[in-house]
């Protein structure tokens, strides 16, 4: 699937189903035959600690979370939720878990989860892919259809990882992986604020992502609180702007892989965007 020809669609829509799924499946595919690769499976990656045998075994944990609540919203119970600031450590803590399997039995158990939430999410109408809640382990009740980016945003920025650790620096994600992925970026941005290194900061900022999926925002941190609005003008009376080139350059600074963009303004407030966020 060639990024040239993906034209860019909301993802949270039924009308971006397809687009999901496709790329979805195509991310996939790469992330397998990365993660397949005997040379690669102790390989230490750009996740702090993680080899690549620690994202199958992620990859099992994340779904296999997913099926669980799935199975709790078909039958009409609610599913649990731990909250986001524990997301990172407890992750971590399930993933290295997996080590304790021989690494065929890990990635048979991998693809097999991976084909079984492929076809909950193609089986999804254009009704349920919006109004289907099911309950994230970490983020509570979801559409059904965000799981479909979820796994774009393992199966899109893993592969960086990865490659990373193989020692390409310069290693990037495709657009069209990252433009699926930014929507999403502007939720949990608003959920991953940190309190303490928010305390008492009242300031603006605009976001610029260049290119097809890219915009504008103007982004508002007050009470401890982040949010953020399409920007129609040219950022008048923002104390500082953040300028992105892609928007795979956006995401992976999302991600904090790297403190992407330039960032021009106010010298304080351009260090407070950049401890904002705790990591998750």
């Amino acid at each position: 699937m060639s990024t040239a020809v993906i034209t860019p669609v909301n993802p949270m829509a039924a009308e971006g189903k397809d687009t999901v799924l496709a790329v979805m499946r195509r991310d996939r595919e790469n992330f397998t035959r990365l993660v397949s690769d005997p040379k690669n499976w102790n390989v230490n990656t750009r996740c702090t600690g993680w080899e690549t045998r620690d994202l199958v075994g992620h990859m099992i944990d994340v779904m296999e979370g997913y099926f669980k609540n799935w199975d709790a919203a078909v039958a009409g119970k609610e599913g649990t939720a731990l909250g986001l600031p524990v997301m990172g450590e407890t992750l971590n803590d399930h993933a290295l878990e997996f080590r304790k399997l021989p690494r065929e039995e890990a990635l048979d158990r991998f693809k097999k989860d991976a084909q079984k939430l492929d076809k909950m999410l193609a089986d999804l109408t254009p009704e349920q892919w919006t109004s289907f809640m099911v309950y994230h382990p970490f983020a509570g009740p979801v559409p059904a259809g965000f799981y479909g980016t979820f796994q774009i945003m393992d199966y899109g920025v893993h592969p960086y990882d990865i490659e990373y650790g193989l020692g390409n620096k310069l290693a990037t994600i495709d657009e069209a992986t990252a433009g699926l992925i930014l929507p999403f970026a502007f939720v949990f941005w608003q959920y991953t604020v940190d309190e303490k290194n928010a305390k008492g900061l009242d300031f603006t900022y605009g976001l610029q992502v260049d290119g097809p999926w890219g915009g504008k925002w103007r982004v508002t941190v007050k009470d401890g609180k982040w949010s953020a609005v399409p920007e129609e003008g040219d950022f008048k009376g923002v104390d500082a702007l953040f300028h992105y080139n892609n928007a795979a350059e956006a995401v992976l600074s999302f991600f904090q892989r790297f403190p992407g963009g330039s960032a021009t303004g106010d010298p304080d407030v351009i260090e407070a965007v950049r401890h904002l966020h705790f990591r998750f």
